[in-house]
């Protein structure tokens, strides 16, 4: 039971920076949102509308016992940005600019694994 009030507070945390982080690429002029590599504004658009949806997908499904097969999907999508993130991050502003994204992509590993069935995976004897 401590375990799961650790996860959610995990998703808590993680939701509340992609809605953030999704929220703000989605407001702010395509010009503000040139990184240290040049990536086209479509794309930053469809990042933010991808992080806020993952966000969302992170606690809503649980919060409303809905469709909760859908958390470990979100959290697995997260990861694959937060890759991204980090290798943009190494490219445009080295190592060092690479451990928060890194750090944000294991905790969304960690909410991916935690959270799948693995009741349904198990053999049965």
């Amino acid at each position: 039971m401590r375990f799961n009030k650790t996860l959610w507070a995990i998703q808590g945390v993680l939701a509340l920076l992609f809605v953030f982080a999704g929220g703000m690429k989605l407001a702010l002029p395509a010009e503000a949102l040139a990184g240290p590599v040049a990536l086209p504004g479509w794309f930053m658009r469809f990042i933010g509308v991808a992080e806020l949806l993952g966000g969302l997908g992170l606690v809503l499904p649980g919060a409303f016992r809905i469709h909760t097969e859908l958390t470990p999907i979100a959290a697995a999508g997260l990861v694959i940005i937060m890759t991204g993130a980090v290798v943009v991050s190494v490219v445009g502003m080295g190592v060092a600019a690479a451990v928060v994204p890194l750090v944000v992509g294991a905790l969304a590993g960690v909410v991916a694994y935690a959270r799948l069935p693995l009741a349904s995976v198990a053999p049965s004897f």
